[in-house]
């Protein structure tokens, strides 16, 4: 038999990322199989194995193929020293995030499928440890941002910096499961800008 050459590999790498994905968002991660997803990409349970040793590294994998270029694009407004205002780099921060998430389908779909579709249990324990690391390093970088615009005589008065990230860590945390999940299709997309600003207003100082 002839080895795969390492692009090859590569290839049949993401195409099981993206199958698992579509089969993920379509029958749910638990009612999910290797089966099922190596047959949507086209390969054998044994190129599956391969790659990946269960479902639950296959599911980390897809999340951190749209994870991390989010988190990259996010933060580079986010950390941004171009806004005068510390403040102006959150609120467009989070705008260009829900942007992304309205934009692209396959963010949107890797998004639903870790809100509403997968249960953290078992196997799967390990993997809400995974996603919750960087909902963390989120909440530390805003708190660093807003004790920016508190030094700057920018934050409103009275607010502190860390229970102010708190605050805005759930704000974000609440509109997601909103649009993703019971709210969905009811025309919060459309609203979420404002709201976003609205959220700003209330902790600038003046």
């Amino acid at each position: 038999m002839v080895r795969k050459t390492k692009e090859e590999a590569e290839n049949t790498r993401k195409e099981l990322i993206e199958a698992a994905r579509r089969v993920f968002h379509q029958c749910g991660v638990s009612r999910s199989t290797l089966e099922k997803i190596a047959k949507e990409a086209g390969v054998t349970r044994g190129a599956v194995y391969w790659h990946f040793k269960d479902k639950a590294e296959l599911f980390s994998a897809m999340r951190e193929d749209v994870f991390f270029p989010m988190v990259e694009r996010t933060d580079s407004f986010l950390l941004s020293e171009n806004y005068e205002n510390p403040l102006d780099a959150i609120e467009a921060s989070l705008k260009e995030f829900f942007r992304v998430l309205d934009d692209c389908s396959v963010v949107r779909e890797v998004f639903e499928i870790m809100i509403s579709r997968c249960e953290y249990v078992d196997e799967f324990a390990s993997v809400q440890e995974e996603i919750g690391r960087p909902a963390q390093e989120f909440l530390r970088k805003m708190e660093t941002v807003y004790q920016r615009a508190a030094d700057k005589g920018m934050l409103r008065e009275g607010l502190d910096p860390l229970e102010t990230a708190r605050d805005t860590w759930a704000f974000t945390s609440g509109m997601l499961h909103l649009l993703l999940g019971c709210q969905k299709n009811r025309g919060l997309d459309q609203q979420i800008s404002l709201m976003i600003s609205t959220h700003m207003k209330l902790r600038r100082r003046g």
